[in-house]
């Protein structure tokens, strides 16, 4: 090939946007994470809901670059939604994120198969950096690359980096700092492959290469960018329809043609070990792992494991913190003068953030073994071991991410669907995703849970609460396979269905990376979910300390009268003031007026208030019921869950709480839909409000009557 190439120089500029794009498994994320650390944001793609990870670091004290962090990609041949964005980012000129420097991360110690995608961006006549990631590797099997050659043979610089040990990072940002070259030559001559019809394209739109021409035709169904006043778009169909071209067999060209110098090039460029090698750590572990017996016995037993660490290992920092919200209420009520404000902070706000801040161990714990899951390879295995499985059910490999996922949070699992090709698996996964058991739901077993299994309760070493919680997320499980199995039917589509996955390599877990992982997390639910238990408690306390008129004064001079007096005592009176003032408030009447439609599931209209309010997100169940609880009982030394268990049935004079009423509830919030920001994401996910009413209408159901069935046989 020519070396043949200009070069650009970002010197002058103070702020550079730079792009991440690679495989996925190419360790392109942990390179992110290297270069930003915290000074990370998340977003949305300009026009779809594709999370778009960005960062910035600096590169030395003038100049600042913001990184994005492109979704995985094989090809610049977009299958799926993920793949578009990374294809209309780079290819796409106008495109508001279009960088002035690309990155392109390859896995080194299996280049020869990276090399396609970085020969279709450097045809793409931009200025590139190619990062050989994971070098570390190379040198532990004993390969040499020599990176000098590489570099001149591509035309492009080119770095070596090992991103989990951050070896190489600073040589990468001085090689973004130094004048990079732009090539000229093409890695393959692509208009002996349709050079007629990229001429005619060519004059119809402004490219900077052939490549860019033979894009549009390969991709034209896939491109919105064209300024709709120019009639470029028609007349470029016209220009496709007219030349009769197959795109399929114009791909396989391509790829042809473009594996012909790859495999030259990795031949002049890479030296093998040449004595035999033994079989690797990975594949060792694989022959057990992904065993069509053994693997699915491990996965459970992991499953099984991690919930028991969470509810053994959260059980204390919960109960401190939840002790020192009522030591702050105690302090609150006794110090400020009695009133509005001192009501609004005893009986809302703290019992509010103390419904947040109480559950953030269990959710911290929660979201550092999924990371650590995917640190180390492993969910790649779950999928891979699943698809079989998937495929009995509708489905396939790639909805295992987003299931697995939904274990986490049901709005970033169902945008992960993105990734599945097939429209019919992609609809169904979306449907049954919110059934698999979310950290949402994990404040609310958790409470349930611990009012109605004792906690010194055990199966031999194992803990009856650890158990039943494992139990609730492999129901959750089953439903959602269940549904799956009915959509299978119910859906027709005649596309055929495909998994491909690279196995990464198992690496221990990098710290860090989990360590982010773990306070994004956080983050997020103390400052998204967080606010709107906040929120909702201070709305439910407004409500549940006002009523019509003058219901609340008529109560209090009841209690005052000399009568009363004379019967009870002053404890007494104020519970029985506490309670009744509940009942005539606002939030009293919204729920008796549900009461008759959930009384047969064992609910009272104090669990109606937090059903209707926890549709806002599943955890402000457990704010509502604090702050209810706060209002409706006058003994601020209580915590929650103790003034729960205190509670007595009017009508049965038995404990409200009992275990028919708790496994009815629990029962109802692993199926129910209560969650409003899910079924909007399902709205903009398939663009059509026929599929979040589906799954409204069917979760609802399935809620109600299996809630209705456990009630009556445990009571």
């Amino acid at each position: 090939m020519e070396e043949n190439h200009s070069f650009v120089n970002f010197s002058e500029k103070t702020n550079l946007k730079i792009a991440l794009v690679g495989n996925p498994n190419s360790g392109k994320s942990t390179l992110f994470n290297a270069l930003t650390g915290l000074n990370q944001k998340t977003g949305n793609f300009p026009g779809v809901t594709v999370d778009k990870k960005s960062g910035t670091a600096k590169l030395n004290s003038y100049v600042t670059a913001e990184f994005i962090d492109l979704p995985g990609t094989y090809s610049l041949y977009p299958k799926s939604l993920d793949e578009h964005v990374a294809f209309e980012v780079l290819c796409n000129p106008n495109n508001e994120d279009h960088p002035d420097v690309t990155i392109i991360v390859a896995d080194a110690s299996n280049l020869k198969r990276n090399l396609f995608l970085v020969s279709q961006i450097i045809d793409l006549k931009m200025p590139v950096i190619l990062v050989l990631n994971m070098m570390d590797l190379v040198e532990k099997e004993g390969d040499i690359i020599d990176i000098v050659r590489l570099s001149e043979k591509l035309g492009v610089k080119t770095v070596g980096v090992s991103a989990r040990s951050k070896e190489g990072i600073e040589a990468l940002k001085q090689a973004l700092l130094q004048p990079l070259p732009v090539p000229q030559y093409d890695f393959i001559n692509v208009k002996k492959l349709a050079s007629e019809l990229i001429e005619k394209i060519a004059a119809i739109v402004p490219v900077k290469s052939d490549f860019a021409a033979f894009q549009i035709i390969n991709n034209f169904s896939n491109i919105n960018y064209f300024d709709k006043k120019s009639g470029a778009e028609e007349k470029i169909s016209s220009a496709i329809d007219s030349s009769a071209i197959d795109r399929d067999k114009l791909q396989s060209q391509e790829t042809v043609e473009r594996y012909k110098i790859i495999n030259r090039i990795a031949e002049e460029c890479i030296t093998r070990k040449t004595e035999v090698k033994t079989e690797s750590f990975s594949h060792k572990l694989d022959s057990i792992l992904t065993h069509r017996i053994w693997g699915y016995t491990i996965f459970l037993l992991i499953l099984f494991s991690l919930f028991q660490t969470i509810f053994f290992l959260a059980a204390y920092p919960m109960k401190w913190i939840e002790t020192l919200f009522v030591y702050f209420s105690n302090i609150t009520a006794q110090t400020l003068p009695q009133g509005e404000l001192t009501n609004l902070l005893v009986n809302g706000i703290l019992p509010g953030l103390g419904g947040i801040f109480m559950f953030v161990p269990q959710i911290a714990l929660l979201f550092a073994f999924i990371a650590i899951l995917e640190d180390t390879g492993y969910m790649a295995r779950v999928s891979f071991i699943m698809d079989k499985l998937m495929r009995k059910f509708g489905l396939n490999g790639r909805s295992v991410i987003p299931l697995v996922s939904g274990a986490a949070c049901a709005i970033p699992a169902i945008m992960t669907t993105r990734t599945i090709s097939s429209w019919k698996e992609r609809i169904i996964t979306i449907m049954i995703t919110p059934l698999i058991s979310c950290s949402a739901r994990l404040p609310v077993y958790t409470m349930l849970i611990s009012l109605v299994v004792p906690a010194d309760k055990s199966f031999g070493i194992f803990n009856y609460q650890g158990l039943i919680l494992m139990s609730l997320y492999l129901l959750g499980f089953i439903a959602a396979m269940t549904a799956a199995f009915v959509m299978k039917w119910v859906l027709k589509a005649r596309e055929k269905s495909y998994f491909i996955m690279e196995m990464p390599v198992y690496r221990s877990p990098q710290w860090h990376t989990v360590g982010l992982t773990i306070f994004d997390r956080v983050k997020t639910f103390l400052l998204d979910a967080g606010l709107i238990i906040l929120a909702i408690s201070v709305i439910i306390w407004f409500l549940s300390s006002h009523a019509p008129g003058s219901r609340l004064e008529i109560i209090e001079k009841k209690y005052e009268s000399p009568e009363m007096v004379k019967t009870y005592s002053k404890d007494e009176r104020q519970s029985k003031v506490s309670s009744e003032k509940l009942e005539a408030s606002y939030a009293g009447i919204l729920g008796k007026s549900i009461e008759p439609a959930i009384a047969p599931l064992g609910f009272d209209w104090k669990i109606g208030i937090a059903l209707v309010t926890s549709f806002a997100a599943r955890e402000v169940f457990v704010g509502t019921m604090a702050t209810i609880y706060s209002e409706g009982n006058s003994d601020n030394t209580k915590t929650l869950r103790e003034k729960m268990a205190s509670e007595v049935n009017p009508a049965t004079r038995l404990p409200q709480f009992t275990t028919a009423v708790g496994f009815s509830l629990l029962i109802f919030y692993a199926f129910a839909m209560q969650c409003m920001s899910t079924l909007a994401v399902v709205y903009r996910e398939t663009k059509h409000w026929k599929w979040p009413v589906i799954q409204f209408g069917y979760m609802s159901i399935l809620a109600y009557c299996s809630s209705w069935i456990v009630y009556h046989i445990l009571k």
